[in-house]
């Protein structure tokens, strides 16, 4: 028997949790990611099952020595879930596992502003406003608050590591050589990496492309950036330093890495930052001032009607 009409065997697969329920991040290595008796898990080389609860998971990264099965691919995406492909550390970033779509309205409401001067730099001066609690300086262009932004960067990166007693020199790290860098750099890069996951699942939710920034331009992660940046000194930038001064003292019990992980985690929490992400886009979104643009009057509609979606707007199924 179908479940509930759908045309698969089985029972029908249960309602998303919305992201702003579940928990954050999980890392996982030297495994074969695969689903056995209906649950998602990972199985070591000794055969040892961990069950990983992928509904209730934002975002799964997945470490060198990790394999994952046709089905557990497949159940993440319906369950909402992003797999992200990175290297050691969490550093390197492969690969991402969407798991929804940009809605057609969404994608062009935010590519319409991303190509309107006027909207782009309506955008980026509300981002800088909610970024530093004040009102950009005005009669300043894009590239011109992108400098200003890089400055006062730079000095919280100093004011952080003289509270937590960190020796600073600059932000400077290899994404393909990150045991080179400095402790404070790849706590900084194992940090970022979290956040910029979370942040990608929600955008992604969302129905938004990552790829259409307004400060940051170029890049397959822009819009990722854009959003995590108004959260990252308030979430796992103080974090970093943290761990990196608790290092330098001789208090750490585990690699940087790790603690990093496990601090980001415990700040998103404390935080509620899956409850905020998706707002702040639409907030972000909507300062640029221009409507969503309607269906050109000659456009094809639907040929079948899309069942009403199971998850948030951006989610497939």
């Amino acid at each position: 028997m179908g479940g509930a009409g759908n045309g698969l065997p089985g029972a029908p697969p249960p309602r998303p949790i919305p992201l702003k329920e579940r928990a954050s991040i999980v890392f996982v290595e030297k495994g074969q990611l695969d689903v056995i008796d209906g649950a998602f898990v990972l199985v070591d080389a000794t055969g040892v099952r961990t069950v990983i609860p992928v509904g209730g998971l934002a975002v799964i990264m997945l470490e060198p020595g990790t394999r994952a099965s046709h089905a557990a691919v497949a159940l993440a995406a319906r369950a909402g879930t992003l797999l992200v492909w990175v290297g050691e550390a969490g550093v390197r970033l492969y690969s991402t596992g969407q798991p929804g779509g940009a809605r057609a309205d969404r994608l062009l409401w935010q590519c319409r502003m991303a190509l309107d001067p006027d909207a782009r730099l309506a955008v980026v001066r509300h981002m800088f406003q909610l970024r530093f609690a004040e009102t950009a300086p005005k009669r300043r262009s894009v590239d011109q608050l992108r400098g200003i932004e890089g400055a006062r960067v730079r000095e919280i990166y100093k004011v952080l590591a003289r509270q937590f007693g960190v020796a600073w020199k600059r932000r400077a790290y290899d994404p393909g050589s990150f045991d080179l860098s400095d402790v404070p750099n790849r706590c900084l890069s194992a940090a970022t990496s979290c956040l910029y996951g979370l942040t990608e699942a929600a955008v992604l939710a969302a129905g938004y492309a990552p790829a259409v920034g307004f400060l940051h331009t170029g890049k397959p992660l822009s819009f990722v950036y854009d959003i995590a940046d108004l959260f990252k000194f308030e979430t796992v930038v103080p974090e970093a330093f943290r761990i990196a001064g608790q290092h330098a003292k001789g208090k750490l019990d585990k690699p940087v890495d790790m603690a990093v992980r496990h601090a980001c985690r415990d700040a998103f929490r404390k935080t509620g930052l899956l409850s905020r992400l998706i707002p702040a886009i639409e907030d972000v979104l909507l300062a640029g001032g221009l409507p969503r643009p309607e269906a050109p009057a000659d456009a094809v509609g639907p040929a079948f009607e899309d069942p009403a979606p199971s998850g948030e707007e951006g989610q497939r199924g």
